[in-house]
């Protein structure tokens, strides 16, 4: 079998979105770099292993990758397929060409300042070594779709899928679908497959925070200005009030706020998308976790049997980067995520890096991209910055202050609030939330509830 060898600076394997940022601020740099992909295209994830209706769940601000902003014209929130042509668009603005076809076997150092990556062609069938100064990972945390180990899964009568391989709903029409994991995937494939008319259910195992997009984007602002734990009530409040209880639903609330989870477990709250009404009307149910499978009969923790014509596990991802990666000084822990925490999580020994690990999405690939050329650069100043490289015209940088950002994000909150309801409904009594009696809002007191919300605000940043 042939065997060929090529030489650069910097192998970076994986094409995705933090393959192609990494690659773009290298490139800015002079600095010679090649992209490994196992898959025949970038960002295989997305074009490949996502549902149609997905939309990036953060504000587009936070969803950049470096040099390049979002078109003016695109919306707040960036559906699937204008993220993947705004992708495409940036690996043709900063000249990325990727190797495709690639799966990389095993990558070692040499203890001679070398990295030797040995990947197969699928394409020839050779062998193909390359060498570098440096490495880095790009594979990302979502190199692998995980599911768990179910007692009787193996003899599971009906349909079983990973929510990677699920497009929409539309073959499920009529069908009684079981989705596994209360995420953002899970909960969006849950309302999904009502709308599309198969008869759904959710399995829950963990408490959950359920915002809504407007809130998300309300607390990120604030976070600019605020301690997380003053968000975190202000977004709870505001929560209760659009949500009430939904303890009652089979929805669990975490003790812990939603952003102070997020900073220490780095899991995210759930973006609501209709589905919380899709469960309070019965459209969908919830079952907590699964306890066993026995044929088409699946078990759960409170005791109920149900059947299900299929099961869709929304259960997550995992990395794959200690299957090939060797001496990687400890960079990385037995789960293939770095050892350490962010923001010290992306530099390795000799040379190894990591992009797209921080579990901090775009706006962490976005980060890492540019510390990691930064840090390659000044252990290697190979060249002056390509002059040929004609990068879009940045946003213009906005002179945001407290006031501005909060009566942005609560125009926004509350707007919404507004077209999705006529006559709100909130749970309260004097014994709190969620009970038997409640309160009607229209339309025109919601927007009076705001003028208080901002009227208040103002007041607290004017006494400091």
């Amino acid at each position: 079998m042939a065997l060929s060898f090529l030489e650069t600076v910097v192998i970076i394997i994986g094409a995705g979105p933090a393959g192609i940022a990494i690659a773009t601020c290298l490139n800015l740099l002079s600095i010679p770099n090649i992209v490994l992909e196992r898959e025949d295209c970038i960002a295989s994830l997305w074009k490949k292993n996502s549902y149609d209706r997905l939309k990036l769940h953060l504000a587009k601000k936070y969803c950049t990758l470096p040099h390049m902003p979002f078109p003016s014209h695109f919306p707040t929130f960036v559906s699937k397929y204008m993220f993947i042509q705004y992708l495409d668009n940036y690996v043709a603005q900063f000249n990325i060409n990727p190797l495709y076809s690639r799966s990389v076997e095993s990558a070692s150092y040499d203890g001679g300042k070398k990295w030797k990556v040995a990947v197969r062609n699928a394409g020839s069938g050779e062998m193909e070594v390359f060498e570098g100064r440096f490495l880095v990972v790009a594979t990302g945390e979502n190199c692998e779709g995980f599911v768990p180990k179910v007692l009787g899964l193996e003899g599971y009568g009906g349909e079983l899928l990973h929510s990677s391989e699920y497009d929409n709903g539309s073959m499920y029409r009529g069908k009684d679908v079981l989705v596994v994991g209360c995420g953002n995937s899970g909960m969006e494939i849950a309302y999904d497959l009502c709308n599309c008319g198969a008869r759904a259910a959710i399995s829950v195992r963990s408490p959950v925070h359920v915002l809504s997009k407007e809130m998300v984007q309300l607390g990120m602002s604030m976070l600019k200005f605020l301690p997380c734990n003053v968000v975190d009530k202000i977004v709870q409040t505001l929560t209760k009030f659009t949500y009430g209880d939904l303890s009652p639903h089979g929805l669990q609330t975490p003790s812990n706020g939603p952003f102070y989870l997020k900073g220490i477990t780095c899991r995210s709250p759930v973006i609501d998308v209709g589905t919380v009404e899709k469960i309070k009307t019965g459209d969908i149910r919830v079952f907590p976790s699964i306890m066993s499978i026995d044929g088409d009969n699946i078990e759960f923790a409170n005791g109920t049997t149900s059947k299900f014509h299929a099961i869709v596990f929304a259960t997550g991802y995992k990395s794959n980067v200690r299957k090939w990666l060797k001496d990687d000084g400890a960079l990385f822990n037995e789960d293939g995520m770095p050892e350490k925490r962010s923001p010290n999580h992306w530099k390795g020994e000799n040379g190894l890096y990591c992009v797209g690990f921080a579990r901090a999405g775009l706006f962490g690939i976005s980060n890492d991209a540019q510390n990691i050329a930064k840090d390659i650069r000044s252990i290697s100043p190979i060249l002056s910055p390509q002059k040929d490289f004609k990068q879009p015209p940045s946003s213009p940088e906005l002179k945001e202050t407290p006031i501005d950002v909060y009566d942005e994000a609560m125009d926004s909150l509350f707007e919404s609030m507004k077209a999705n309801v006529s006559g709100f409904v909130y749970g309260a009594s004097e014994s709190g939330v969620g009970s038997s009696s409640q309160i009607t809002f229209t339309p025109k007191e919601i927007t009076q509830a705001k003028e208080v919300f901002k009227a208040v605000f103002k007041k607290d940043v004017k006494n400091g």
